[in-house]
């Protein structure tokens, strides 16, 4: 029996810098989302046992984020052992595909409560660890034409017509959007701090935005895919679309996304939970989609 998936909290860590010198470095990955699961609890005075199941994205689920870590973040945080939890990978829209699913299986009537979202210790865990077919079997790129999104990313601006003035402006408008929304306590709801084993706060907000960008400044970092275009993607590519005369890579760290460590969860559930629970509905999930384009 079908019925409507209401969001009922959505929360996630601050984000920070995805490399050693990122303020998140020395947390675990199981504890960036174990922090954010005991804040739901806190929260709501969530009775866990109600919950039926985590889904976590994660793009490189291996060592410190391997072995089903949505499992082992419901465990870290204490939940009841009565809450599963299962990992899935869609790359960068791993989280996004984790409430995705979230919210079928509330409207589908099969599950009532549910949380979703994701982890990432980029810092910990480096993109790419898990290896795979699209990164490292040359055969399978040569068959399937298939390249890194990077490459696919820097192709579909060739193909669209977006030059590197317009992403960088785009870039710096996003960083201005941030600026404001974090400055002026927009995101203050929804960001846990995150603390160390002692209860010391380590990070309350995004440290990642920078406000100081300029257009002069983004114009001078170099491309991020051009080497990697140089490796003979670029060729893989032009053979395809043979009406090209080159790939121009206008993508660069200033205009990507960012390389980053943090967490977010999502509190999903029927109309029912939230009368048994007490939970106020924030919204509702009326419907999603999925796509995979060329390249």
């Amino acid at each position: 029996m079908s019925q409507t998936a209401y969001i009922y909290d959505a929360i996630r860590t601050p984000r920070s810098k995805g490399k050693q010198d990122g303020s998140l470095h020395e947390v675990k990955p199981i504890e960036l989302g174990a922090g954010l699961l005991r804040a739901l609890k806190q929260r709501h005075d969530l009775d866990t046992a109600y919950v039926d199941d985590v889904l976590m994205g994660c793009v490189s689920p291996v060592s410190e984020q391997g072995s089903d870590v949505a499992k082992m973040i419901v465990q870290k945080a204490g939940w009841d052992e009565s809450v599963a939890g299962v990992q899935l990978n869609r790359f960068c829209a791993s989280g996004l595909e984790a409430v995705n699913m979230g919210a079928q299986k509330i409207a589908s009537g099969w599950e009532q409560l549910v949380v979703a979202g994701g982890v990432e210790s980029m810092s910990r865990v480096p993109m790419g660890s898990d290896g795979g077919a699209w990164s490292g079997d040359a055969a399978f790129a040569v068959e399937t034409s298939v390249v890194p999104q990077g490459i696919g990313a820097d192709t579909i601006a060739t193909l669209d017509g977006f030059s590197r003035e317009d992403v960088d402006a785009y870039a710096l408008e996003s960083q201005r959007r941030a600026s404001h929304a974090r400055d002026s306590g927009y995101f203050d709801g929804s960001v846990v701090p995150v603390v160390d084993i002692n209860g010391f706060e380590i990070l309350r907000r995004d440290d990642f935005i920078k406000p100081q960008s300029t257009l002069e400044g983004l114009a001078a970092l170099r491309a991020s895919f051009e080497s990697m275009g140089g490796m003979g993607f670029d060729d893989l590519v032009l053979k395809k679309y043979n009406f090209l005369d080159r790939i121009h890579h206008v993508h660069t760290p200033g205009n990507s996304s960012g390389i980053v460590d943090g967490a977010s969860a999502v509190l999903i559930g029927s109309k029912q939970a939230g009368r048994d629970l007490g939970l106020k509905a924030r919204g509702r999930v009326v419907a999603g989609a999925i796509l995979a384009s060329d390249p």
